[in-house]
């Protein structure tokens, strides 16, 4: 669906009784593919929808569209729009937890709940000689052989807790959305783009409950992050998965779907 200059790339799973809608973000260098267990868990009673934020995925990766995550945030509000889904759980994995804060900050009325899974937050905008830099015709080419360099395999063992759960379907899984040279043009201008997270004053200001979901072996975003976010949001609770890292939706999809139908569960009694 083209919003806002863009093509969003989404996966409608629509159930006849849903007991609740459930709207999924992935994170940073990733796609719908990162909840490819999660999926198949929550359709069984809700109905489910899946979102590839530009530039990742299936989504476009157009070279003028602003991906700060006020935009994007605002793109998805109006895809829920377009697609009448009001009053959802919405579900964001690392970076796709920062956008689902985003969303709640701006419109809170679309929420019965955000579940945030190892979620990014507290980053500062880049610095302006990345900024800068990013101007340059020659700077896609950098964020290519910079990925290049650190390679799926890497990235992968990073964020894993247990390495041996890494297949060829992960790895090609992952790889795939940067087979279209196009990413490292709007990753660039993500780069520019990109405002910094929401700070503590604004994150005090969300009231929308907020069901935090950490792996305790994080290198990415460590649990301490998610023990500041408890602190700092509200409405807020958090639970933490031993033996896990940060690709949770991949490694605990069980555990998480039996914690957020208990939190929402005891939020409704």
């Amino acid at each position: 669906m083209l919003l806002n200059g863009n093509d969003f790339y989404y996966e409608y799973y629509p159930h006849p009784t849903p007991k609740r809608s459930f709207v999924l973000l992935h994170g940073f260098l990733s796609s719908s593919f990162s909840f490819r267990k999660l999926i198949p868990l929550l359709q069984k009673e809700n109905t489910v929808l899946t979102i590839d934020l530009p530039p990742f995925g299936n989504s476009g990766k157009a070279k003028k569209f602003t991906y700060s995550y006020e935009n994007i945030a605002s793109s998805v509000i109006l895809l829920l729009e377009k697609l009448s889904i009001q009053q959802m759980v919405m579900v964001g994995h690392s970076m796709g937890g920062q956008i689902c804060l985003n969303i709640a900050h701006q419109r809170p009325d679309l929420l019965e709940a955000v579940v945030l899974l190892c979620s990014s937050s507290y980053l500062p905008k880049m610095p302006a000689k990345y900024v800068y830099a990013s101007r340059l015709p020659f700077f896609s080419l950098f964020v290519k052989k910079y990925l290049e360099k650190s390679g799926v395999e890497k990235n992968l063992n990073n964020v894993v807790y247990d390495k041996e759960m890494i297949d060829d379907a992960m790895r090609n899984g992952y790889l795939e959305p940067f087979l279209n040279k196009d990413i490292f043009y709007s990753l660039a201008r993500m780069i520019r783009d990109r405002e910094g997270d929401l700070d503590e004053d604004l994150l005090k200001t969300i009231i929308t409950p907020c069901l935090l979901i950490w792996g305790e072996a994080d290198k990415v975003v460590p649990l301490s992050i998610g023990q500041r976010l408890q602190r700092d949001l509200p409405h807020s609770e958090l639970h933490i998965l031993k033996q896990a890292g940060h690709l949770i939706p991949e490694e605990k999809p069980e555990e998480i779907v039996a914690i957020i139908e208990q939190y929402l569960q005891k939020k409704r009694e």
